[in-house]
């Protein structure tokens, strides 16, 4: 591996270490206010992320373990939110669909900083029913359902010209068959066992609330920022 000149690496650092965070107003928290489960004030902050011009507040990084015990981590689609859990789809046969089958536990992150806040979920994962994970596919765009037809996730490509040649075909047997199956996409479920609210602060006084499932309630809980 050839590591970067000493000048190259210099600029990085003096550009790294120039850059500020929440050069905005941020709004306050009273954790004493929030509700008595995680759900509905995770869809009151993405309503408020919303509405503050947050782009893409429906990303969120997904964390798994692969075969060796190892961390991973890719940034994907939230699709819903509810008594459940976090629900977010992919191929069963991809990367994460494999580590889920091997190890079916799962990390979150949500970060909105036009607010400074972020939202943590922690939990097993389990997989949806096929009739659910097939009306998930079929009520996304045309685009969705092109990309889950083209090629195999996480497979090692052998061009640019394989992957325009499988796109063009996966588009058009989308726009031909809107009903078009995908058997291998999948609906997953992260049902939370912690969750972590995180409120900036510019001060640093952060304020981190989280709830954890104890039995059949949640426990609400000031964390140290």
């Amino acid at each position: 591996m050839t590591d970067a000149t000493p000048d190259a690496q210099r600029t990085f650092r003096d550009l790294l270490h120039a850059q500020r965070v929440w050069d905005v107003d941020l709004p306050g928290f009273d954790p004493a206010t929030a509700p008595d489960a995680p759900v509905p004030l995770f869809h009151a902050w993405f309503a408020e992320a919303v509405a503050a011009g947050q782009p893409e507040p429906h990303t969120m990084t997904l964390a798994t373990v692969d075969s060796a015990d190892r961390p991973d981590v890719r940034t994907l689609m939230l699709h819903d939110a509810d008594g459940r859990g976090w629900h977010f789809a992919t191929h069963s046969t991809s990367a994460k669909g494999r580590q889920l089958a091997a190890r079916p536990y799962a990390a979150l992150g949500f970060y909105w900083p036009a607010q400074g806040r972020q939202v943590r979920v922690r939990g097993p994962v389990t997989a949806c029913t096929p009739a659910e994970s097939r009306a998930d596919l079929h009520a996304r765009s045309t685009g969705a359902l092109a990309s889950a037809l083209t090629g195999s996730q996480s497979a090692v490509l052998g061009s640019g010209e394989e992957l325009t040649r499988a796109a063009d075909a996966a588009w058009e047997r989308a726009r031909a068959e809107p009903d078009a199956e995908v058997e291998t996409w999948t609906r997953y479920v992260v049902a939370p066992e912690k969750v972590e609210f995180f409120q900036g602060d510019a001060g640093r006084r952060h304020v981190r609330l989280r709830y954890r499932r104890e039995a059949d309630a949640w426990v609400r809980e000031l964390l140290w920022p």
